[in-house]
């Protein structure tokens, strides 16, 4: 329940048909078991107490005083406990028969929520026996007491104000206007559907899809259960399938065909930072919603869900190739674009050695293929100094060559010394002047060289390292065109890596490969023995940490709290605690110091969900304070 996630349980007991009392004995069983592993919200299926194949058994007075007995049963159980239970079964209204989920807490009925949708065709026919609910709530008395039953109900949790529980029953889900996008719209975050869906070959997938494209749709959790073994298998079998998504992504499935159960943890607090981010999310409909206070204990539980420790980079091997190939296209066609507008022919490219320059090549080269143009009209520049190594420089070198690009070199190492002389920088003194120094000196040859040659200056710089402000403005910072300005590090070497597998030539996959295997460095100091002297991710901290930083922050709007208590879990026998908080503390320090540095970037595409332009995603002042993210991490 801390930090917004809240425990779900989807439960399918083994029934017997016509048995309430044998049911309600095994659904109080998976009951005790979802209260032990500290469930805040169990489902369970469509008519569980009775069972959904019971057909004309279900006119049976019988049948229904045995459900509504075992039901009272149920509630006396809940005593004590603060989760929020959800149990389907027959009821009795007005002499009309309802398919109804009883919410249940604290032992009381809270609610009586009917199914609105009664399917007639094929296998079904749910008309021959109940009436369709209504939405517009009214009270129903339940053993003596009035219970609110309709569909338009909402229980509110008063003190996770993000919860917001509905429900539809089955069918509902599967119509062209289901009952949950009146709630979501209402402010539903989290819908639970009890169901009783056989099985068919295929429809497990098309469920699953169903349930997915819901969750994304409406920007909630969605927690499905459906009846399983037990049911009667006189012309059908259910499976049991039951599944618990958020946000279009699937967190927990329980496979057809069996029982039992599975648990997840709804996030809902980001899921309302995703609907404050949607403008578009829509507006409440008109209707009349009763809405039910209940309460439940903010606990800190372990998680049952994970999290993705790369966030930017798919773990299938075949999704990554997508991706890759598709981050490729977007990089290249954006500057393709470019080109075509201003009628240019030059591209003028820094070259290192190092993975963001040869990034920002390989996209440089792919553009000059769409446009037909010559690929010597690209300028790779090598420009050695006082920290470059023969390794990075021959790499620079061989790979221009191999591409076909026209390298030209521009030794700057006279240029700087007389510039520190005239500034009255000590040569020995290898502070930030000394370092940034060099890397302006790079910036003014490629903009003079662009304009000698009519060409653009090609970024070369990536997303986490402007996320981070690891870079000298006005240096390196600067461009004409950013082509890596979306794209966060760890996704660079990616990239470079799907290049050197498919490109289909084997030195230039040689020269990629040997790029890859290189320290990241800015190579401002002067090497030690030949071998570079500055790592990056010595000072500032590891990328794959930055951007798992960055992606749950931006994207996912959580606090350094929440940060830090996923990062845990994502690096854990990796990082421990002490190297976590650290770094953690670093990223957060200098997102916010080093705004100013983006708030002027150049123009570049956008190539995932997450981006730091100040034209686009991130309208962020440069001089916001850090001061309530800092003390919560400095409370960690």
């Amino acid at each position: 329940m801390k930090q917004g996630f809240v425990k779900v349980a989807a439960v399918t007991p083994k029934i017997k048909v016509a048995d309430p009392v044998y049911n309600g004995t095994v659904i109080a069983e998976e009951l005790a078991k979802a209260y032990e592993h500290g469930a805040k919200v169990i489902v369970f299926p469509e008519l569980c107490l009775t069972g959904y194949t019971c057909g004309d058994l279900f006119l049976q007075p019988l049948l229904l005083e045995s459900a509504a007995e075992n039901l009272k049963k149920l509630v006396q159980l809940t005593e004590g406990h603060d989760a929020l239970v959800a149990v389907g079964l027959p009821l009795e209204k007005d002499g009309r028969l309802y398919n109804v989920a009883a919410f249940l807490q604290k032992g009381k009925i809270l609610g009586f929520v009917p199914k609105v949708n009664l399917p007639t065709y094929a296998e079904f026919y749910e008309g021959r026996h109940f009436t369709k609910g209504n939405t517009e709530p009214v009270f129903y008395y339940f053993d003596g007491q009035p219970i609110p039953f309709g569909t338009n109900i909402l229980f509110q949790c008063t003190n996770l104000p993000e919860l917001k529980v509905a429900c539809e029953i089955c069918e509902d889900l599967w119509v062209a206007d289901p009952p949950s996008t009146r709630h979501a719209l209402k402010g539903a975050t989290l819908i639970v559907n009890l169901s009783a869906s056989n099985e068919t070959v295929g429809k497990d997938e098309y469920r699953e899809m169903l349930v997915k494209s819901t969750s994304a749709r409406l920007l909630c959790g969605y927690v499905y259960t459906s009846a399983g073994e037990g049911e009667s298998t006189q012309d059908l079998v259910f499976g049991g399938h039951n599944l618990i998504a958020e946000n279009g992504n699937l967190l927990a499935e329980n496979k057809p065909i069996g029982t039992g159960i599975v648990y997840s943890d709804i996030d809902v607090q980001k899921l309302i930072t995703e609907r404050r981010r949607m403008g578009t999310f829509g507006e409440a409909p008109e209707e009349d919603y009763a809405k039910i206070p209940f309460s439940l204990d903010i606990t800190e539980n372990e998680l049952d869900r994970t999290f993705d420790g790369t966030p930017f980079v798919p773990k299938n091997a075949a999704k990554r190739q997508k991706r890759c190939e598709s981050i490729l296209s977007i990089q290249s066609y954006g500057l393709k674009k470019r080109y075509e507008h201003i009628g240019g022919k030059t591209a003028v490219i820094g070259i290192s050695g190092g993975l963001d320059s040869t990034l920002a090549l390989l996209v440089t080269v792919r553009t000059f293929d769409l446009l037909g143009l010559d690929r010597k009209g690209i300028i790779a520049v090598t420009m050695p100094c006082f920290g470059t190594t023969d390794r990075t420089y021959e790499n620079a070198c061989k790979l221009t060559k191999t591409l076909g690009a026209t390298l030209r070199e521009v030794d700057i190492k006279e240029a700087v010394t007389l510039h520190f002389r005239d500034i009255e920088q000590d040569m020995n003194c290898h502070d930030v002047t000394y370092e940034n120094g060099q890397a302006r000196e790079r910036t003014q040859v490629l903009m003079d060289i662009a304009n000698k040659e009519n060409g653009l200056v090609i970024g070369t710089g990536d997303m986490s390292e402007l996320a981070l402000g690891w870079a000298t403005y006005n240096g390196d910072h600067m461009s004409m065109y950013g082509v890596n300005v979306g794209v966060p590090k760890t996704l660079v070497r990616h990239l470079v890596k799907y290049y050197a597998d498919t490109c289909g030539n084997a030195e230039l996959s040689a020269v990629l490969e040997d790029v890859l295997d290189t320290p990241v460095s800015p190579e401002l100091l002067p090497p030690v023995d030949g071998v570079i002297a500055q790592k990056t991710e010595d000072l500032v901290g590891p990328y794959e940490l930055h951007d798992f930083f960055l992606y749950y922050m931006l994207r996912c709007g959580y606090s350094p709290a929440k940060v830090y208590r996923i990062a845990k879990l994502c690096f854990e026998g990796q990082y421990d605690s002490e190297t976590l908080l650290k770094w953690l503390k670093n990223y957060y320090r200098r997102f916010f110091q080093q705004q100013f540095k983006r708030s002027c970037l150049p123009d570049g595409p956008k190539v995932g969900s997450v981006a730091v332009s100040p034209r686009g995603d991130l309208r962020m002042p440069s001089d916001a304070c850090a001061r309530i993210w800092m003390d919560e991490v400095n409370r960690l």
